[in-house]
């Protein structure tokens, strides 16, 4: 379904209301969780859409009038909004590519370090604090459901659970093993280590 077309939003919408309206809509309690989530997807999306428009409208006619009488400080303000406006698109943009079945769940992300003892618990901890400061920054919640310490420093694993829209999506990415190349802080002869851990969606 392209992002933008509303008469198959609307539709959508129009059937999942028919379907929360059912007598036995709450019988299935992980379903009807599904469809109320989907309904209300599509009624943020709706509703983003029109938003767009309406300002583009404005913005046009506003824009037409700023030419018409050569007002550079409206034109000035026109360019912040179309910018806000641009870095919206691009992040609904994104959205839409989070089609996967999962995509718009929460996640659990574990990090494991790998072999090279501190070494490579430092780099855990390091990923531990990238990706939890993502998170934050994104305005998901984070708990912290398990932590093993490092024996010296960082970590050797951790389990976050991590809560929002699209959570599952931004992160299956992520799924692999991590390498970090650099000057170690704990060799006292300053030689280049390589640490790896691996991060599991």
């Amino acid at each position: 379904m392209n992002f933008f077309d509303l008469d198959q939003k609307s539709k959508r919408v129009k059937e999942l209301e028919v379907e929360a309206a059912e007598q036995d809509f709450w019988s299935d309690q992980e379903r009807a969780q599904k469809v109320l989530q989907e309904l209300n997807w599509f009624r943020e999306e709706i509703s983003t859409i029109n938003e767009w428009r309406n300002n583009l409208e404005e913005l046009r006619d506003l824009l037409e009038l700023a030419l018409t009488e050569n007002d550079e400080e409206v034109l000035s303000e026109i360019d912040v909004d179309l910018e806000r406006l641009s870095s919206e698109l691009a992040h609904m943009e994104l959205r839409t590519l989070l089609k996967g079945e999962f995509d718009r769940s929460n996640a659990y992300l574990t990090i494991h370090s790998g072999a090279g003892g501190t070494e490579s618990q430092d780099w855990a901890s390091m990923l531990l604090r990238m990706y939890t400061r993502w998170a934050e920054r994104s305005g998901f919640k984070v708990d912290l459901i398990d932590l093993l310490p490092g024996d010296e420093a960082g970590i050797k694993s951790v389990t976050l659970f991590i809560q929002g829209e699209n959570v599952f999506g931004n992160l299956r990415g992520e799924k692999g093993v991590h390498r970090l190349v650099r000057i170690s802080p704990f060799d006292a002869s300053g030689r280049r280590h390589t640490s790896f851990s691996s991060v599991d969606v």
